[in-house]
């Protein structure tokens, strides 16, 4: 459904002269400060980059008057100067921002500067990945839906972000869900210097989804304030009767270039030029007020100047203000930490409580976690269809006892699933969602934009948001999958900064540190070594309330001739190995490690001083694997305690295969244990 008015043809009689004066108050405000921006990268005192905001803020200004602070959620880009403005962000707080200071509300100095943000009023911090956060904004509208408020997510974006697929993602989700999201899109005909045409077939790109039901889309001159408040105002209205999202499309220009590091003449003929300075948004305004609103010229007179001095004096402040400290890096890396109350260690000495498969040991942990918290979610793909309950049946009876709200499917759209659930985490910091990633860890790649969104969004927002998230993911193989289904993810993970990941290898690490990532703030990746699922000699006890902290390994049999550390799978290769070695003679200590990031440090190095040789085992790829890791903390921590060289068992550097026996060939084995274990021993 679309709907086109004419530029010009509506006018909002119920605003009074005052606040048009401060609609143009704001209007003037943007553009001093858009004008001065670029002097302050060349006085050095900041802003090494700046997107001028210049020819798009009819749009921008009616988008942000429209803004219910601490209400509604906005996501504005790196161009919404004057959105920034006119939703709730002070001149002194954009100036601590364009300068990057450590009072700066959007990320202390953290995030580029023009990326603005307050989230103490649901101005969300966005990351440079153009039009990603619609995503997150499709997210915070299911959980506004699903909680029964009135509010709405305002997202904002330029037209040729709307070439990005996620964006697409994001849309089929408003339009299926029937979200109340509203995407203004800024049309100024660049995406950076790529003109329009080599976009999209369609001159108006919203044309490209004019196909999708519950989806009003309106047109609008995005120059003129007052055509565009009345497009803004046009679509919330349909957003809240007929129960639908909304696209208001604005045709604006781009005065300038596209930022302070392009070069617009290169592209751009004087014709061009001259047409797109003839359609100023701030001398239309002005001129509307003088003869459509009869606005004396004294009194604009009167607002430029105080304008200009509350610009100027903002900026005074702001130039005094600190600068980050650089103590400060390691501040808010990750979210806090459930506390461990029963059993702090992770350890079950009692040897209490229903011993449990792998598998029944996270299926009953997420029905107690959800039964505890009301605000706790779950979906993925082939989870919630009658009696398939997951591909593993690894959610067997969720849907059954928490109903659709609480646990449903979501669409083979890997990066809208992690999307969505980072934008349903920003309704209300009580809320945990629990997602199946991928059906298979090795389909998670098409969501690896969104993880690393996550994994810096508490770090960018100088700890005032974390994704509450946690990413359930099968992996690893030992099933005959071959591609796509056998691969293991960790060894990138963990080189992301931000995100927690762990891998258990017995039922009861499963629940425990499952519940510890439910109960926690932040995102963890939860690796389910899908081999594990129903293996008999993962059985082990799970007490009630069972929590394992993260960063705390488990020495699983106590040696002192061979330190093996592993986690998941061959964990329990390790434990067979070392039974056979003792028999031999050799006392082989094992270490779980459980948690890889955060790692248990200590543990490793105390159990390598004590034995004085290692040996590290694990299912991924002994090149670029986690290992290498280990391998480099030991040689740099407790080189002068070895009495042999650090020894590695792996899968090859290959794919791996289908036929069982390339898949045996390729990943580790009891066997290929035993022989490197021998080997270091006798070095």
């Amino acid at each position: 459904m679309s709907q086109t008015l004419e530029p010009g043809s509506y006018s909002p009689t119920h605003l009074n002269t005052k606040e048009l004066l401060r609609w143009y108050g704001l209007m003037f405000t943007a553009r001093k400060i858009d004008e001065q921006a670029p002097n302050y990268l060349k006085l050095s005192l900041g802003w090494s980059y700046h997107a001028p905001c210049a020819g798009h803020e009819g749009i921008q200004l009616a988008a942000g008057v429209s803004f219910r602070q601490s209400k509604d959620f906005l996501f504005p880009y790196y161009r919404d100067l004057q959105m920034a403005l006119a939703a709730g962000i002070t001149e002194e707080e954009i100036f601590l921002n364009g300068m990057s200071k450590a009072t700066d509300v959007s990320s202390g100095g953290r995030h580029m500067s023009n990326h603005f943000a307050k989230p103490e009023i649901n101005i969300q911090s966005v990351s440079s990945c153009t039009g990603n956060h619609l995503l997150h904004a499709a997210g915070v509208g299911r959980a506004i839906k699903t909680y029964g408020d009135d509010a709405v997510a305002i997202c904002s974006m330029g037209e040729s972000s709307l070439s990005e697929g996620y964006c697409y993602e994001a849309l089929l989700g408003v339009s299926r869900e029937r979200l109340p999201v509203l995407t203004v899109i800024q049309d100024n005909g660049y995406g950076i210097s790529v003109p329009k045409r080599d976009q999209s077939a369609n001159d108006k790109i919203a044309e490209n989804f004019r196909g999708l039901p519950n989806l009003e889309i309106i047109y609008c001159d995005g120059t003129d304030p007052m055509d565009s408040y009345r497009a803004v105002q046009q679509a919330l209205q349909a957003i809240k009767t007929k129960q639908v999202g909304a696209i208001v499309y604005a045709d604006c220009v781009r005065m300038g270039s596209h930022s302070n590091s392009d070069n617009h003449i290169l592209y751009r003929d004087e014709r061009e030029l001259t047409a797109a300075h003839e359609r100023d948004p701030l001398p239309k305004f002005r001129k509307y007020l003088i003869e459509q609103a009869e606005i004396p010229p004294a009194e604009l007179d009167k607002v430029e100047e105080r304008c200009k001095r509350n610009v100027d004096a903002a900026a005074d402040r702001a130039k005094q203000a600190p600068a980050p400290n650089p103590a400060s890096i390691l501040d808010f890396v990750l979210p806090p930490e459930a506390p461990s109350t029963a059993y702090p260690e992770g350890i079950n000495t009692s040897g209490a409580g229903q011993v449990c498969t792998f598998r029944e040991a996270i299926n009953q942990t997420l029905k107690v976690e959800f039964r505890t918290n009301p605000n706790t979610y779950l979906w993925g793909q082939d989870m919630a269809n009658k009696d398939k309950e997951g591909i593993f049946l690894v959610s067997k009876g969720m849907q059954k006892e928490f109903g659709p709200k609480r646990v449903f499917n979501a669409p083979i759209a890997e990066d809208f699933i992690v999307g969505t659930a980072n934008g349903f985490s920003r309704y209300r910091k009580d809320i945990r969602v629990v997602i199946e990633g991928a059906e298979f860890a090795d389909y998670f790649w098409p969501a690896m934009e969104q993880f690393i969104e996550c994994s810096h969004d508490y770090w960018r927002s100088n700890g005032k948001f974390a994704p509450n998230v946690v990413i359930r993911l099968a992996s690893g193989g030992y099933i005959g999958g071959g591609l796509y289904h056998s691969q293991n993810l960790e060894g990138t993970f963990t080189t992301i900064p931000g995100v927690r990941v762990v891998m258990p290898a017995f039922a009861d690490d499963a629940a425990g540190l499952l519940r510890t990532a439910m109960r926690s703030e932040g995102p963890t990746i939860f690796l389910e070594p899908k081999f594990l699922y129903n293996q008999p000699y993962t059985r082990c006890p799970v007490p009630d309330d069972f929590t394992v902290p993260f960063g705390k390994a488990r020495i699983r049999r106590e040696g002192t001739d061979l330190t093996m550390l592993a986690f998941g799978t061959p964990v329990h290769f390790c434990l067979e190995s070392a039974k056979k070695l003792e028999q031999a003679g050799h006392s082989v200590e094992v270490v779980d490690l459980r948690s890889l990031y955060p790692l248990d440090e200590e543990t490793i190095l105390n159990s390598v001083k004590k034995t004085k040789r290692v040996l590290i085992v694990h299912e991924d790829k002994v090149r670029g694997g986690f290992g290498g890791e280990l391998a480099g903390i030991i040689a740099d921590r407790a080189f002068e305690f070895l009495d042999a060289p650090v020894a590695r068992v792996g899968s090859t550097f290959t794919p791996v295969g289908f036929n069982r026996i390339l898949e045996a060939a390729i990943l580790p084995s009891e066997a290929k244990v035993m022989e490197a274990a021998l080997r270091t021993l006798q070095y």
